[in-house]
């Protein structure tokens, strides 16, 4: 079995993470979205509200599964019995950054493969920051996230 693993803090998603998600989903028998719960960003929602937010956003794949994992994504990997990893590029600016975790993580689990994948091209300027940013400052964000997670962002905001 093909088992692929895609993670990230998803602090929301973002239709850019559905799209990735969504194609690699297709190219693996089994694909784990995980979710880090301890991460160096502030985050917005916790891991349990972004376990459920993707829940909601990937249902209808049903070779998909949301986890939370934490500590070393390889350990994760092992434990779960994946062969790859898949990692969204937006930019080439993402790209430095994904190329040492790539060699990193191959230094720490050799059989371990890293794919990257872009979303389709009228969603590369969408991440996480910024929806939030302009979630916070009153702006729509309908056309960057999943309507759940519009409702979520309201409420977070005190604006529902």
């Amino acid at each position: 079995m093909r088992r692929a693993i895609y993670p990230g803090s998803f602090d929301p998603i973002t239709n850019g993470h559905l799209d990735v998600l969504q194609r690699a989903s297709g190219l693996f028998d089994e694909l784990i979205v995980a979710v880090a719960k301890d991460n160096s960003k502030q985050s917005l929602f916790t891991v349990e509200e972004r376990v459920d937010m993707l829940q909601a956003a990937t249902e209808h794949l049903p070779n998909l599964s949301v986890m939370p994992f934490e500590g070393l994504l390889v350990d994760f990997a092992r434990q779960q019995k994946a062969m790859a990893l898949v990692r969204g590029l937006r930019a080439v600016s993402d790209f430095e950054f994904e190329f040492q975790l790539a060699l990193m993580n191959r230094k720490l689990e050799p059989n371990l493969e890293t794919m990257f994948l872009m979303p389709r091209e009228e969603l590369t300027y969408i991440s996480s920051r910024l929806v939030k940013e302009i979630a916070r400052l009153g702006g729509n964000v309908n056309q960057f996230v999943p309507p759940h997670v519009v409702a979520a962002l309201k409420a977070k905001q005190g604006k529902a």
